[in-house]
């Protein structure tokens, strides 16, 4: 395998040329649209040997994988919000999952747990620390505060009661964090979210709380974290209270949290340890793999992909737009026979 073309969210896509592959290409975009293998091998500008599809926190963007020519990978990221997803992956070979106790959901009829591999997210190359900031907050949470996030508003608002110095805003997280003497995080699904890998990478001194998916697996609590009871507003402002009277702790805590992410957490290390799953296939299991896929294609379409297409053509229904209706049509073709010209083999 020498060409990937790694479609949607860019996530570790630039870390893969670090890693051996010969062409890399990326394409990402806003607009609603929908992409088969012929659109696949135009942006490209090759025929790729491996075709990753990276979440978007959208409805699916690439229809007819299930009869795609080469590897695929799919990347979940948001699991946690959006149910579909693991009757998506079983169109494809492989799949990376982010959040580590979501692993079971993905596997099914199509898609076997050895081809379900942990990606946690990570620090980006330029989360790096700023040692002329000026530390002007004493704990700062950095994110979206909304009605789409009613357990965040209300434990930052009950936080806030206890402990008036919280600073909550949005922004650009580089040049804000290295200003907080803490940095906050808040997982409004319980979900282990990249603000944490960015706090770290960043040199913070982070407070998150103590969630599953592989956090405490990931990093030491109390050497490399801190932690609090998820949605405790109480426990968070005790917490926090700590820290603050021990400014050594903070300080070594910023140090080892930084220190554990350049080791372990950063993008070419998800770009490593994914190019080292791609590479364990064997040539011709790898052919064997792809031609399997096809020869089932149409039983995927009609078990696993006929009722998330029709859901979300349901879904888009309503729209005026043009583009979105397209985009419904597009599903309703995939739900009764596979996307048009996905082949092109």
């Amino acid at each position: 395998m020498r060409r990937i073309f790694w479609i949607g969210s860019p996530f570790f896509w630039q870390s893969l040329r670090e890693t051996g592959w010969e062409e890399v290409a990326f394409c990402n975009f806003e607009e609603p649209r929908v992409l088969g293998w012929r659109d696949v091998v135009r942006q490209a500008g090759f025929v790729p040997d491996v075709v990753v599809v990276a979440d978007k926190s959208r409805p699916p963007f690439v229809l007819g994988v299930e009869d795609f020519p080469c590897l695929t990978v799919f990347y979940s990221v948001d699991s946690h919000i959006h149910s579909w997803q693991p009757w998506y992956a079983q169109a494809f070979d492989a799949c990376l999952v982010s959040l580590r106790d979501h692993l079971p959901r993905f596997a099914g009829d199509f898609l076997p747990a050895e081809r379900i591999w942990w990606s946690p997210a990570f620090a980006w190359d330029d989360d790096r620390p700023d040692a002329t900031a000026e530390r002007c907050w004493d704990a700062l949470f950095v994110g979206t505060v909304s009605d789409n996030t009613p357990r965040r508003a209300a434990f930052l608002r009950a936080l806030g009661e206890r402990f008036p110095a919280l600073h909550v805003t949005r922004g650009a997280y580089r040049r804000l964090y290295p200003q907080a003497r803490v940095v906050l995080n808040q997982c409004e699904h319980g979900d282990l979210n990249f603000r944490v890998f960015e706090a770290l990478g960043c040199g913070s001194c982070l407070l998150t709380p103590r969630i599953g998916h592989g956090l405490t697996e990931l990093f030491v609590e109390g050497e490399e974290i801190a932690c609090y009871a998820p949605h405790d507003a109480d426990d968070a402002a005790a917490r926090l209270r700590a820290l603050l009277a021990a400014p050594e702790r903070m300080e070594a805590l910023r140090r080892a949290g930084l220190a554990a992410v350049d080791a372990r957490h950063r993008a070419v290390h998800r770009a490593r340890a994914f190019t080292e799953h791609l590479r364990a296939f064997l040539e011709e299991e790898r052919r064997s793999l792809v031609a399997r896929r096809r020869q089932r294609a149409a039983a995927i379409r009609q078990q696993a992909l006929r009722l998330p297409c029709l859901l979300w053509a349901e879904d888009l229904s309503a729209s005026p737009d043009p583009a979105v209706r397209a985009l419904r049509a597009a599903y309703l073709e995939e739900a009764r026979q596979g996307y048009g010209g996905q082949s092109g083999a």
